[in-house]
């Protein structure tokens, strides 16, 4: 069955995925083009913050995440602070990507933009154009609806439990299944 995608779209890995990039990963879609497609991974979280890997940043309790396996040495972030971030985009209701760097920076000393309000990702997950079609075929990938909540208010260990049981039925049994199907 073929799969309809856009910006804004969550990919939610199945729960038998092996690879070790994406082994129950909640990835949100913020491009989806003719071109190719990329996203962030939602649930995987660096045991750093921003200020230990850019120390002249303004002081923020930010996390870090692992956004994804290519061009790792590269940092992005979501946020909500719509327009008041130049040149972000909008990837999900409430949800922006990016913008420039320097109004980031104001807007965190100014107290605009808090810790709660966005995340930083080292590296995303891209795919080339069809990619992401032939890995949902192939039974890699569920989709699933996107909530702002997922990227600012769930817990990064819970959030790929947390989407399986808001998708109900079957998935709500799969969301309960051990991450290793020897321990049950």
């Amino acid at each position: 069955m073929i799969q309809f995608l856009q910006t804004g779209d969550l990919l939610v890995a199945k729960p038998f995925m092996d690879d070790p990039y994406f082994k129950r990963a909640v990835v949100l879609l913020c491009e989806h083009t003719d071109k190719g497609s990329m996203g962030f991974v939602l649930n995987k979280p660096i045991d750093m913050k921003i200020n230990d890997i850019i120390s002249d940043f303004p002081p923020i309790e930010a996390g870090l995440f692992y956004g994804g396996p290519v061009q790792t040495d590269t940092l992005h972030y979501l946020h909500r602070a719509g327009n008041l971030l130049e040149d972000s985009v909008s990837v999900g209701h409430g949800v922006y990507w990016g913008g420039d760097f320097d109004n980031l920076r104001f807007l965190i000393e100014s107290r605009l933009l808090l810790a709660e309000d966005i995340r930083f990702f080292v590296g995303y997950a891209g795919w080339d154009p069809g990619q992401i079609q032939e890995e949902i075929e192939m039974d890699s990938w569920f989709t699933a609806p996107f909530d702002a909540n997922y990227v600012f208010k769930s817990p990064p260990e819970a959030l790929w439990s947390l989407v399986m049981r808001h998708k109900g039925d079957a998935f709500e049994v799969l969301s309960h299944l051990p991450d290793n199907i020897t321990w049950n």
